[in-house]
């Protein structure tokens, strides 16, 4: 149990990669159009957006479940990993961070997360 904490942050990351990799590659035409259903629906950038960062979280939190079949391990990875998206989006969007810099930075802040949780 002491490296539980590296695990999720692994396997979030993981996730993450595979999800940017259904999403923009496997099935981006049809994600496309989804997201200008979604936005004619809601009739807001931001709305449309924030639908994108949710469904990207229940994603995130399918995956964990299934990996450690735990929920409470999936909630709080879906959870923190929609809490950075969204703040390193609302508050860092001038800032030119490449892909890598963005997954490291992910990683970092979910490694503190769940270090605080089951780090001790």
């Amino acid at each position: 149990m002491e490296l539980l904490w590296f695990y999720i942050a692994i396997v979030l990351a993981i996730s993450d990669t595979i999800h940017s990799h259904i999403v923009w590659k496997l099935f981006k035409n049809f994600y496309i159009i989804f997201g200008g259903i979604v936005h004619n629906s809601v009739e807001s950038n931001i709305t449309a957006w924030f639908i994108h960062e949710l469904l990207e979280a229940v994603f995130h939190f399918l995956v964990l479940s299934i990996v450690f079949l735990n929920l409470e391990i999936g909630i709080l990875g879906a959870f923190i990993h929609l809490v950075i998206d969204v703040c390193h989006t609302l508050f860092f969007r001038d800032s030119n961070m490449n892909e890598l810099e963005h997954r490291a930075l992910h990683f970092i802040i979910e490694s503190l997360f769940f270090m605080a949780i089951y780090g001790f």
